[in-house]
């Protein structure tokens, strides 16, 4: 088996043993491959294939399948909606604040909690290197911002709401309904006005 076959399988660029087992392949065969060289094992029960060329959302791509219930959130969503100029040196995520914290992160990662509406609102599905994950949609992202203005700092919140709306990636109107949603409708539609839209 080669790491063709692997993908067109439906395995992802990074996976956990339990994804193999759901393909029919046995953990027998995961360590042959991890002795062929097709597959390097990362440690904590993650692994990667080997030939899989890396991109910027490499990271993502790991923490997803690290830790499968997080939302991309924050500054890590900026930077894969391309809005604004950071460039975060750890993945930023949301968990239910019922979860658990997690000790076993492939990378470095933020956390902050999300609950009732702000689990599912604006969130969106997508997948990179073949690993599904969820995304805060580019008008939740900027919402979110100025809710957590405080750990971010204002001026990103600012730098977020002028290129989302200069880009196009987000109207007025879809910033307005998630802010409501989002409980920050206050804070939001004060810092559109200043921007007279």
């Amino acid at each position: 088996m080669d790491i063709a076959q692997l993908q067109k399988a439906g395995l992802g660029t990074y996976f956990r043993p339990r994804d193999l087992a759901q393909l029919g392949i046995s953990h027998r065969k995961l360590t042959g491959l991890v002795a062929e060289g097709l597959v390097d094992n990362l440690g904590s029960g993650l692994y990667r294939l080997t030939q899989v060329e890396s991109t910027e959302s490499e990271t993502i791509a790991m923490v997803a399948t690290a830790i499968p219930n997080a939302i991309m959130c924050l500054l890590t969503a900026l930077r894969f909606h391309e809005i604004g100029t950071q460039s975060p040196h750890e993945i930023w995520i949301a968990l239910d604040r019922k979860a658990r914290k997690p000790t076993r992160a492939p990378a470095r990662v933020r956390v902050v909690r999300f609950s009732g509406a702000m689990l599912s609102y604006g969130v969106t599905r997508q997948s990179v290197l073949g690993v599904p994950f969820r995304i805060t949609s580019p008008a939740r992202t900027v919402v979110d911002c100025f809710r957590y203005r405080n750990k971010n700092g204002l001026d990103i919140a600012l730098e977020a709401l002028e290129d989302a709306l200069r880009s196009r990636a987000v109207t007025v109107d879809e910033i307005v309904r998630a802010a409501e949603v989002c409980r920050a409708q206050t804070v939001v539609r004060s810092y559109l006005e200043a921007l007279q839209v």
